[in-house]
């Protein structure tokens, strides 16, 4: 039976890479779930594998004032998913590191 340091907690949130290792990106993305110390999600396009990644996730949209959590992490796994019958419809399941994170309210997405 496989046993995890941490509890993960199944949640689909809208999430949004903003950087794949020196590369500034704006790439969307759902979440599959998230742990104290990961998160693992889809999104269309392949970050480098072992490089560093930063990563917002949004927690509330609704309400007078959006939050989200900027993450900064590692990518550990990529692995190719398709998503229908069209050979053209790929995305990729990313596990990535959760090192550091701050809470941010508003628009959070860099320019």
């Amino acid at each position: 039976m496989e046993q995890r340091r941490t509890r993960r907690f199944q949640l689909q949130l809208p999430l949004s890479i903003t950087r794949s290792g020196a590369e500034r990106v704006l790439l969307p993305g759902l979440t599959n779930n998230i742990s104290s110390s990961g998160v693992l999600f889809t999104t269309q396009r392949e970050p480098d594998l072992g490089g560093p990644i930063e990563y917002l996730i949004v927690l509330n949209r609704e309400g007078p004032q959006s939050v989200s959590l900027r993450c900064m992490g590692k990518v550990l796994r990529a692995d190719r998913i398709s998503t229908s019958s069209d050979t053209n419809s790929t995305n990729f399941q990313i596990a990535a590191t959760l090192e550091r994170y701050e809470f941010v309210r508003g628009h959070a997405v860099p320019a």
